[in-house]
C-alpha cells in the first residue's frame, strides 16, 4: 500500500474532526456562557492575582469537568422542591422567560468564584448578595420568603453541591474519593459563607446530614412540577438540541433520590437508568467533554 497517498487523507480527515470539534464547543460555550463568554473567560483566567483555590482544588475538579451540565439539570429540580426558594425564582427570575440568562449567570459566578482571582470574587458575591437583597415577597401558601435569608440560602446551596457531586461521581473524568468529596463539600462552603450562609456543611456526611434535615420542608407544588415540566420536557432549544438534551436531562434524573422524585412525579425505571439512561448520559458528557477540551 502506498502510504504517500494515505497521508493526505489523513490529513484532511484530522482537519475535519478538528473543525467539528472546535464548532461544537463553540456553540457549547456561547451557550452556557453567553456572549460576553470569551472576555470573561480571558479575565478569570488571564488575571494575576491570589485564588480563593489552589489549581489541585477538588472544587476545580468537579467545577471543570463536562458533569456540570447534568449536576446543573439536577440541582434546578433539587432546589425547586422547596416552596419558598421556588417563590423566589418564579417572582424574581424570570425563569422561563429567560432560561438561558439565567444560566449563563448562574455559570459565570461559578468560573469567577472557582478559578478567577480572590478579589473578582468577592466582587461577584457581593452581587449576588445585592440581588438576593431585592428577592423578597409572597409565597402562594402566603408565607413571606427572602433569598437573603441564611436558612434559605442554605438550601440552594446544599440541593446544588449535592448534585454536582452526584454527577462528578457518576459522570465524572476523575471522581473523587472519599477525601476528595469531603474537600470538595469543604471548599464550596468557602464560596457559601461569601453569600451569606451560615453553618455550611464541611464534609459529605454533614452535606447528607442537613439535606436529611430539609426534607420536611420540601414538597411538590404546582410551581416545582411546571418547572420540572419545562426542563425536562419543554427546554428552549431548537430541535435538533433537543435529543442530546434530553439524554443529559434523564442523566439528572436518573440522580435524583426517590424521596425527591415522588413529589415532582417524576417516574423510577431501576434497569433502563442503568442500562440506557447511564451509558447514554457517558457518553453525552465525554462527547462535551472532548469538544470542550483544548485539543493536545
Amino acid at each position: 500500500m502506498d502510504t504517500s497517498t494515505l497521508a493526505p487523507v489523513a490529513s484532511r480527515m484530522g482537519a475535519a474532526v478538528a473543525g467539528v470539534r472546535q464548532d461544537l464547543g463553540d456553540r457549547l460555550f456561547a451557550r452556557v456562557a453567553g456572549p460576553e463568554g470569551p472576555r470573561r473567560r480571558d479575565r478569570i483566567h488571564d488575571t494575576p492575582g491570589p485564588r480563593w483555590f489552589d489549581e489541585d482544588a477538588a472544587i476545580r475538579r468537579v467545577h471543570g469537568d463536562a458533569s456540570m451540565f447534568v449536576g446543573g439539570i439536577r440541582a434546578l429540580l433539587m432546589q425547586s422542591l422547596h416552596p419558598l426558594a421556588m417563590a423566589g425564582v418564579s417572582d424574581h427570575s424570570g425563569f422561563e422567560g429567560d432560561p438561558w440568562g439565567r444560566l449563563q449567570r448562574t455559570s459565570h459566578f461559578l468560573a469567577v468564584t472557582t478559578f478567577g482571582t480572590a478579589a473578582d470574587a468577592e466582587r461577584m458575591a457581593a452581587v449576588v448578595r445585592g440581588v438576593h437583597r431585592g428577592v423578597v415577597g409572597t409565597a402562594p401558601d402566603g408565607r413571606p420568603y427572602d433569598a437573603s435569608d441564611p436558612h434559605l440560602l442554605r438550601w440552594v446551596h446544599v440541593a446544588e453541591i449535592d448534585s454536582f457531586l452526584a454527577a462528578h461521581q457518576r459522570y465524572g473524568a476523575d471522581p473523587l474519593d472519599a477525601a476528595g468529596r469531603d474537600r470538595y463539600v469543604a471548599d464550596a462552603a468557602r464560596v457559601a459563607e461569601a453569600l451569606g450562609v451560615t453553618d455550611p456543611p464541611r464534609s459529605e456526611d454533614e452535606l447528607r446530614e442537613q439535606l436529611e434535615g430539609y426534607r420536611p420542608e420540601l414538597e411538590g407544588t404546582p410551581a416545582a412540577r411546571a418547572t420540572a415540566r419545562f426542563l425536562l420536557l419543554d427546554p428552549p432549544l431548537p430541535a435538533l438540541a433537543r435529543v442530546p438534551y434530553s439524554g443529559l436531562a434523564a442523566a439528572a434524573v436518573s440522580l435524583l433520590p426517590l424521596w425527591a422524585r415522588r413529589p415532582l412525579l417524576l417516574p423510577s425505571l431501576p434497569l433502563t437508568e442503568r442500562v440506557l439512561v447511564r451509558t447514554t448520559g457517558s457518553a453525552l458528557t465525554r462527547t462535551i467533554r472532548w469538544a470542550m477540551s483544548p485539543p493536545r
